[in-house]
């Protein structure tokens, strides 16, 4: 065929560097600890909403409202409405999506158009460059910097900060949007309120809308605590917040997400819903409803879950920094999320040739190595960067704690395997 085949909007993006590492390491049989996944049961409270959503009523296998599932839309007005301070309307402010992953790709269609300048804090999910792309817009890039902490101590993810001045040079007048990622992928870093209000002041003084992807807002660590941008002074009007049942609940597997925000806004998300996806699983929607239900009775008190799964969580990444620490890689502690980044600069000294194309980041050419050698899979903090900011951060790579123990036992072996072979 002499035509074209694939639309010039998917030029550039077809690469997945998921689909990459996650073969090799079945091809390795190797510990997974890049995908960002449990591999443990949700909460029994969780378990027993699908359960009682596939076996109850059988109206639950039909259509529902295309735009949520009434009992979840009015739960999520209530549960967040409280933490954003808004009285939130489950017609006009509440949109369910396929995840929040459709969520993320709904908003950037509805409100991005050619030309238009998106900004996205680096280290990044992946998905935000191409969805800008998808929609005709053009990503502009600014990147989080470390201050180093004292010698022999462990840098945390909260060392990662935004420059106020750098920030406001990327805002012009084709500026539509900046993209915020807190608690961030993958970093573990969690926006401190001050830092959530140079980008709040930011976006207000040059009229720019914030996505806010906040999914894994209750995965706070050591104290911290989660602000939503969209509670602070002006911005619930120009903000999309962007929630996920799946890291929420540990479901990442029945794909219900969420978005918040103004109806000026919603309306736009909702038309590119209805001619798209058009309708989100209805059991799927009914099992996070009763969730939620169950959680606003316990919320506040010694009985959350939202309460107990990180404190549970957090002593899943306690074990894992000890353990990566045993052989020389020195993990910086994460705040938030699934996930802690490790420094491998010692290996990138002692090991620089390491194989691999020519172009191929060092990240990158160590997770292969590492899978194959070692047993162990991480993923290569480079694919969170754009390609010209790629060789400052290089030597970084990206590890899931939030993982069964005897996966954990697992890595610790492999881990012991590793130490031996380094003090031989």
């Amino acid at each position: 065929m002499r035509k074209q085949l694939q639309a010039r909007r998917l030029d550039g993006i077809d690469k997945n560097p998921w689909v990459v590492f996650t073969k090799l390491a079945s091809e390795c049989d190797a510990v997974n600890l890049g995908q960002g996944f449990p591999d443990f049961p949700p909460p029994d409270f969780a378990v027993e909403a699908f359960q009682h959503a596939v076996s109850g009523d059988f109206m639950l296998n039909q259509y529902t409202r295309a735009f949520g599932y009434p009992p979840l839309i009015k739960i999520l007005a209530s549960f967040f409405g409280k933490l954003l301070g808004q009285e939130i309307d489950p017609l006009e402010n509440v949109l369910v999506t396929v995840g929040a992953y459709g969520a993320l790709f709904t908003a950037f269609q509805a409100l991005v158009d050619e030309g238009d300048e998106v900004i996205i804090i680096e280290p990044s999910f992946d998905c935000y460059e191409p969805m800008t792309l998808m929609a005709g817009g053009h990503p502009v890039f600014v990147s989080l910097k470390l201050t180093p902490t004292k010698d022999q101590e462990l840098d945390a993810s909260s060392d990662w900060q935004l420059d106020p001045t750098e920030l406001a040079s990327k805002f012009t007048s084709r500026t539509k949007a900046l993209v915020l990622n807190t608690p961030n992928n993958p970093l573990g870093k969690v926006f401190s309120k001050a830092e959530l209000e140079v980008v709040a002041s930011l976006c207000q003084q040059h009229d720019v809308l914030c996505i806010s992807d906040e999914v894994y807002q209750w995965l706070v660590y050591d104290g911290c605590q989660h602000i939503s941008i969209a509670s602070l002074p002006g911005m619930w009007e120009r903000t999309l917040t962007i929630g996920s049942a799946g890291k929420t609940f540990s479901v990442t597997g029945w794909k219900v997400g969420w978005v918040l925000g103004p109806d000026r806004l919603m309306k736009h998300l909702r038309t590119v819903h209805q001619n798209s996806i058009f309708h989100c699983p209805t059991q799927s929607q009914a099992a996070v409803a009763q969730s939620f239900q169950r959680e606003q009775l316990h919320f506040g008190q010694p009985s959350s879950y939202f309460l107990q799964f990180p404190q549970a969580m957090q002593r899943k990444r306690d074990h894992m920094i000890q353990s990566l620490l045993s052989v020389g890689l020195r993990p910086v502690i994460s705040q938030g999320s699934y996930f802690l980044i490790t420094d491998i600069s010692d290996f990138k000294s002692r090991m620089p040739d390491l194989p691999g194309a020519a172009d191929e980041p060092y990240d990158s050419r160590f997770v292969k190595w590492m899978i194959k050698n070692k047993g162990l899979v991480a993923i290569p903090v480079s694919i969170f960067y754009s390609q010209s900011h790629q060789k400052h951060f290089d030597h970084y790579i990206r590890f899931c704690f939030v993982k069964d123990e005897s996966t954990l036992q697992a890595m610790d072996k492999k881990l012991q395997e590793w130490k031996d072979e380094l003090g031989a």
